[in-house]
């Protein structure tokens, strides 16, 4: 059998034309290290409003949100450095997620995020914080044993 990884150069060469495709025809601020899943939404209706930090990952079907026509807003919404934002997570407009934040899967980001947070659940809270991620929100297990020893 096969491994898939075969696919790997193909999966990042659509990766950076879509990285690209946001950044030059819709004018977002996406960091050109920024990996994302080819599923994941970034909304358009105010394109200029989205901020994406160097080394951050964002997982399949995520969307991030800058506009809420109820309330009759456009505002910016950012997400930080080395972050990781999990499947179907659901980033409000005008979050600001700080760096090396871990967004768990399906949550629903309604505040700001602190810096060195992992945060799930709808609405998203913080479940520990003073955690250190790598690059792509990977988890850091020296840093990890450092906030552990700091409980």
């Amino acid at each position: 059998m096969k491994s898939l990884n075969l696919f790997r150069p193909l999966r990042l060469a659509l990766v950076g034309i879509k990285r690209s495709y946001l950044r030059r025809v819709w004018g977002m601020d996406i960091h050109p290290t920024v990996e994302m899943s080819l599923s994941a939404h970034f909304d358009r209706t105010h394109p200029g409003g989205i901020h994406v930090g160097a080394r951050s990952y964002i997982a399949f079907g995520a969307r991030i949100l800058t506009h809420d026509m109820t309330r009759r807003m456009k505002v910016d919404t950012r997400i930080g450095e080395n972050c990781f934002i999990g499947g179907r997570a659901i980033i409000l407009p005008g979050v600001h997620i700080g760096d090396q934040c871990l967004i768990g899967a399906g949550a629903v980001v309604t505040r700001d995020v602190p810096p060195g947070s992992i945060v799930a659940g709808n609405p998203a809270r913080v479940l520990r914080s003073g955690v250190r991620l790598l690059s792509y929100g990977r988890l850091d297990p020296e840093g990890q044993a450092m906030s552990q020893a700091a409980e």
